[in-house]
């Protein structure tokens, strides 16, 4: 399997790897930086660079259904790239951090609603997050200051590892009704700001939420019985 140096470094923006499979237009590694599309998140995009300076375009980054492969999607493999070459490989770091600063700030939204969340998306340009409540206990200006207010705490980031039993014995700490914590290894990555939220999940956050920055809560519309949806921006964004 490959190695997820994220899951540890989230801050990490490069990395060597070695080519273990190459299709059309994915390359599997060995180790990557880059974060699949999952749980809302957008998958990463960058740069491989190739020992004789050619830079490929990743343009997406997929992790396959069948095998769990960490797919990193190219517009064509050259031709020339072999098994075990090694390359290093090179983040869209603004990018990534954007999304690692939404993604962050959608645990603090979810720690101000306190509803059951039934989906989400998390973009470079905007993230919302749907929650099973009415309508009419969803107010903008509420949620945007509360979420701000959580913001300034300035409070770090903690990530660790549970067990599957322990997570069976806390039923509480899955929020989501539509996507499940990953499973398979015998253990489950928890992320936990203290004293705001605690909850499994395998995406990317910043270390400490005051980095998040202040949020702008833009549009808030039902998208069905189950489905009341909250979308963000970053309070400097001019949309």
């Amino acid at each position: 399997m490959t190695v997820l140096v994220f899951n540890d470094d989230p801050y990490a923006r490069s990395t060597t790897a070695n080519v273990v499979r190459c299709a059309d237009n994915a390359l599997v590694f060995d180790r990557t930086v880059f974060y699949p599309l999952g749980g809302g998140q957008a998958g990463d995009t960058g740069v491989v660079e190739r020992a004789n300076g050619e830079r490929i375009a990743v343009l997406d980054t997929r992790r396959d259904r069948e095998t769990g492969e960490v797919l990193h999607l190219v517009e064509a493999v050259p031709g020339d790239v072999a098994v075990g070459e090694p390359v290093v490989l090179h983040l869209d770091w603004e990018r990534r951090y954007t999304l690692m600063r939404f993604h962050t700030a959608l645990h603090l939204m979810s720690s101000v609603v306190g509803a059951p969340i039934s989906g989400c998306n998390i973009a470079p340009d905007k993230a919302r997050i749907d929650f099973d409540i009415d309508m009419s206990l969803l107010d903008a200006g509420t949620i945007e200051r509360e979420v701000n207010q959580r913001i300034d705490l300035g409070v770090a980031t903690e990530v660790r590892w549970i067990t599957d039993e322990e997570l069976d014995a806390q039923p509480e700490l899955v929020k989501t009704m539509s996507v499940q914590p990953p499973r398979g290894t015998g253990r489950v990555r928890v992320v936990e700001i203290p004293g705001v939220d605690l909850q499994p999940c395998g995406g990317t956050h910043v270390r400490n939420i005051g980095e998040i920055g202040p949020i702008r809560v833009v549009r808030i519309r039902s998208e069905g019985k189950k489905n009341k949806r909250v979308e963000i921006v970053f309070a400097d964004c001019t949309v």
